[in-house]
């Protein structure tokens, strides 16, 4: 009888468990999406192989007029087809100048001094450009700089209709029933270590979270960069594991995190 009772109790506690984890993660227990900024060739030499041979898709936010678009256009196009995303990170990647450290912009694209039909122009001449890459008319966006506002304006909500979903800067993993599909958080990477990132993902696991890396130079090219050596031990882990981690592009994390939100809890509401 108590060994009865023993199997019917662990029986419950695993049933509770698996209605913990959200059906569109595969059953698993957090969801992490891999995207890098900037269209960097290191993206191309580096990253990609890696993914590649692990099996794991990755989203990269190309700037059309970015040297590493305008030089590796067919890479790219190799990319999309073995499964990497390609996401919208504008046409000339406009910043506003008017923050601290913002010297660096350029005055041709500094955000602040654009008009909203400026922008929107320039973010649907990058989609048109990325079709003509990768032929898909689903899309992400990302926030240059992880600036969303001219002025006052929140320039994507102009444009939000010709998206999935926008990656944000903000620090911060959440549960899919709290994410905002028109900024979601991520966690911008700068020298820290496989051991730091591997914790990053743990975090996520114990908390059922949808966890977003954001990555400029793995292993050059970019002043906020990640040594080689390092992302590989994240991406490695990430592989290990799984059976307990989703690891998709951004896009398909988006769909499902706006497909579980627009289901009905048991309340009917």
């Amino acid at each position: 009888m108590k060994k009865l009772l023993t199997a019917g109790l662990l029986f419950l506690i695993n049933h509770a468990l698996i209605a913990q984890v959200p059906a569109g993660w595969h059953g698993k227990k957090c969801a992490v999406a891999l995207t890098y900024d900037d269209a960097l060739q290191v993206h191309l030499d580096k990253v990609i192989p890696v993914l590649d041979s692990l099996g794991l898709k990755g989203t990269f936010y190309l700037s059309g007029n970015f040297p590493g678009v305008r030089a590796r256009l067919n890479d790219w196009k190799k990319a999309a087809a073995h499964g990497h995303e390609l996401g919208n990170h504008t046409l000339f990647h406009p910043c506003t100048s008017q923050k601290p450290g913002r010297s660096w912009v350029n005055p041709t694209y500094d955000l602040s001094k654009y008009t909203v039909p400026r922008i929107v122009d320039e973010i649907r001449m990058t989609n048109t450009l990325l079709a003509a890459i990768d032929g898909k008319t689903q899309r992400t966006f990302a926030y240059p700089c992880g600036d969303t506002k001219i002025g006052d304006v929140d320039y994507f909500a102009q444009v939000k209709n010709d998206f999935v979903a926008a990656r944000g800067v903000t620090t911060e993993m959440r549960r899919a029933s709290e994410i905002n599909l028109a900024d979601v958080g991520a966690y911008g990477m700068n020298g820290e270590s496989g051991e730091e990132m591997i914790a990053l993902v743990k975090k996520a696991m114990e908390t059922n979270s949808v966890l977003v890396f954001l990555f400029h130079g793995v292993g050059g090219e970019h002043n906020l960069n990640v040594a080689l050596p390092e992302h590989n031990k994240l991406v490695r882990f990430l592989k290990q594991h799984e059976k307990e981690v989703w690891i998709a592009p951004f896009i398909d994390v988006a769909q499902s995190v706006n497909q579980t939100n627009a289901k009905p809890n048991k309340s009917g509401r």
